[in-house]
C-alpha cells in the first residue's frame, strides 16, 4: 500500500511540471554597448562600442566604427582624442603617452547616431604587489592537481577599497564567468598579506601574468552585478536576468545606453611554472 501511496504521489508530481517562459524585455531601437579602460598603461587604453544585442541572439556583434570618443580632464582644456583601429576593433588615444595620472579626474565622451553619452572616473593609488609563488598540490576535493599561485602584497587604504583580479595564462585571458576574481575589504584586507592563492592548478611550462585593477565603486558593482547576470541559470527560483547598472549617462538625445567606463592603476607581475 505505501509502495502504491509513493508511486501515485510520483505521478502526481510528475503531471503537475509544466515548462514555463519567462517573458524578457526586448530591445527597441539602437542601443549602444560602450566598454572604456584608462589606465596608467597606455597598453590597456582603449574604448569599444558596440551596439545591444537580446538575451537569446546568437547573432555576429555589431561593431560602431564611426563615434567620436573624447577623453578630458574637468576644469582644463587637456583633451585626448582616441581614433578607431580596425585591427583592435576599438578606439584608442591618438597621443599613446597620454595615460591616466593619479589623483586626476577624467571624464569619457561618446558622440554617436546624434547622442552623446559621458562617464566620469577618479584615478587611484595603486596598492602593491610585493611576490608571486606557486607550490605543487596533490588532488583535492575541489581542487585538481598542479602548482598553485600566492600573490602576497599590501592594500594600505582605508577606503576605495574595490578591486578586480585578472588571470592571463600563456597569453591567454581566463574570461570564464568563474574567472572574475572581484574583492572589497567587507572581511578585511589582510589576508592579501599573508598571499592570496588563485583557485586555478597550473603546470610546468606555464607562464602566468596576474592584473591587478584598484576601481571606482560604480564600476565595481557594475562586474558585480555581470557576475551575478552569468550565474543566472534561467530557473525557477532565478530572478529574470536584467542588464548592469551603467556608470555611462545620456547627456544628449534619447534612448539608453549600456557598458562602463572603468579609470585604474594596473599591476601586473608575471611568474614561470618550473617543475
Amino acid at each position: 500500500m505505501r509502495r502504491l501511496l509513493i508511486l501515485l504521489l510520483s505521478v502526481v508530481f510528475f503531471s503537475c511540471q509544466e515548462e514555463v517562459d519567462l517573458p524578457l524585455a526586448t530591445i527597441e531601437g539602437e542601443i549602444p554597448v560602450i566598454e572604456g579602460t584608462w589606465t596608467d598603461k597606455d597598453f590597456y587604453n582603449e574604448v569599444t562600442i558596440s551596439l545591444a544585442k537580446n538575451y537569446f541572439d546568437e547573432s555576429t556583434r555589431i561593431v560602431i566604427s564611426d563615434a567620436e570618443v573624447v577623453i578630458s580632464i574637468p576644469g582644463t582644456e587637456v583633451l585626448i582624442p582616441f581614433v578607431y583601429n580596425s585591427s583592435s576593433r576599438s578606439y584608442r588615444p591618438k597621443d599613446r603617452r597620454k595615460v591616466a595620472k593619479v589623483g586626476e579626474r577624467y571624464n569619457l565622451s561618446v558622440k554617436w547616431g546624434g547622442n552623446i553619452y559621458q562617464a566620469s572616473g577618479l584615478m587611484l593609488e595603486a596598492p602593491k604587489i610585493d611576490s608571486l609563488t606557486y607550490e605543487f598540490k596533490e588532488k583535492r576535493l575541489f581542487s585538481d592537481e598542479g602548482y598553485y599561485i600566492k600573490a602576497y602584497g599590501k592594500i594600505p587604504f582605508t577606503r576605495d577599497n574595490y578591486y578586480r583580479i585578472r588571470v592571463i595564462e600563456n597569453d591567454t585571458l581566463k574570461n570564464n564567468r568563474e574567472d572574475y576574481l572581484l574583492f572589497d575589504d567587507t572581511f578585511g584586507l589582510s589576508f592579501f598579506e599573508r598571499g592570496l592563492e588563485l583557485n586555478y592548478a597550473f603546470q610546468p611550462g606555464d607562464r602566468v601574468r596576474l592584473e591587478l585593477f584598484r576601481m571606482n565603486r560604480d564600476v565595481y558593482n557594475y562586474f558585480t552585478q555581470l557576475v551575478g547576470l552569468l550565474f543566472n541559470d534561467g530557473g525557477l527560483f532565478s530572478p529574470p536576468p536584467q542588464n548592469p547598472e551603467t556608470n555611462i549617462r545620456v547627456i544628449q538625445g534619447e534612448g539608453e545606453v549600456l557598458g562602463y567606463f572603468l579609470v585604474s592603476p594596473l599591476l601586473s607581475e608575471s611568474i614561470f611554472i618550473r617543475e
